[in-house]
């Protein structure tokens, strides 16, 4: 094993309007448990020498396994009472990707991802296409029934009859965009990151975030950084979040705390977008930036003791 590299790993499961009085304490412990079993599992892998890529997709699986995110397990209902999910996963040493977006009844669409990265000359497929791909390649799949919580349905029963879409997990339409996410390096230096998500409450059928998109939620550079992001997706979409991070520091040689705080804080606020991202450089520095009230967090570095965080600070 390489010793010389520090190994890293940050999550996120969602940001927005997420303050203390919006939750329970039981809610708060909840929360704060699977964050901290999601990142127990991806440290785990990075701390025996396994591979940020692995490190990534298992720390994305417990989180889409847990009923408490908007991603795989949790995920909303759309426009027609359905749940369509999105994710995506990259290595930055070769920047391969895998990407699926719209796949119903898909158990762990983080894993239909990485499956698209090794097992195609692909990077996204969408709908009908990434689930029969699913089903050649093994992954498993879950009935409706297993995508039901209550929380979510009484969500979409209040909006199912208008125009409102509404961005994850509220009683009230205060804004909460519900995504999961993890990037790692690895002990070789290797870099990688992954994003998951159910999308919006109501969305209209087959609308597509930026969470599977390439450069806008997820990204991957081993010569920069590794950003996977959580917000109002047409915002992270229009200003390419996660590929302006790298580039920011690779063409201008911006540290990746000044990169993501001048994204996030000043070019995606200015112009109304909110949500935030978890980051990792090539150098273990880690950064987890948000302009909402709240981020569900946290973050490992090798030879320091785990962190998680819900409210702003």
């Amino acid at each position: 094993m390489d010793k010389q590299h520090p190994f890293a790993l940050a999550l996120h499961g969602g940001a927005g309007t997420i303050t203390r009085a919006s939750l329970t304490l039981e809610q708060d412990h909840q929360y704060r448990q699977a964050l901290e079993q999601a990142l127990h599992t991806g440290y785990q892998i990075l701390k025996q020498g396994g591979d940020a890529l692995q490190a990534v997709e298992a720390t994305v699986v417990v989180l889409e396994d847990c009923p408490l995110f908007n991603a795989g397990r949790g995920s909303v209902f759309n426009k027609q009472g359905k749940h369509e999910m999105d994710a995506a996963i990259m290595c930055g040493k070769t920047l391969a990707a895998g990407a699926v977006t719209g796949v119903r009844n898909v158990r762990n669409p983080i894993q239909l991802a990485n499956q698209v990265l090794h097992h195609s000359d692909h990077v996204f497929l969408c709908q009908h296409g990434a689930e029969e791909f699913a089903r050649n390649h093994g992954i498993a799949f879950e009935p409706d029934a297993y995508f039901f919580t209550q929380q979510r349905h009484d969500q979409w029963l209040a909006l199912r009859d208008s125009d409102t879409y509404m961005l994850d997990h509220s009683e009230t339409r205060e804004k909460k965009f519900g995504t999961v996410g993890a990037v790692a390096l690895d002990v070789h230096g290797n870099l990688a990151a992954a994003t998951s998500t159910g999308g919006m409450t109501n969305k209209n059928f087959n609308r597509i975030g930026d969470s599977p998109i390439i450069g806008a939620g997820t990204y991957a550079n081993n010569r920069t950084c590794a950003v996977s992001c959580t917000g109002h997706g047409e915002f992270f979409m229009r200003y390419v979040v996660a590929y302006d991070i790298s580039c920011l520091m690779e063409y201008k040689g911006l540290s990746l705390a000044n990169a993501s705080a001048l994204v996030v804080h000043k070019k995606l606020k200015e112009h109304g977008g909110e949500g935030g991202l978890v980051a990792v450089s090539a150098t273990g520095e880690i950064a987890l930036p948000f302009n909402s009230e709240g981020m569900y967090r946290g973050a490992w570095v090798a030879g320091k003791e785990p962190e998680v965080a819900i409210y702003q600070e």
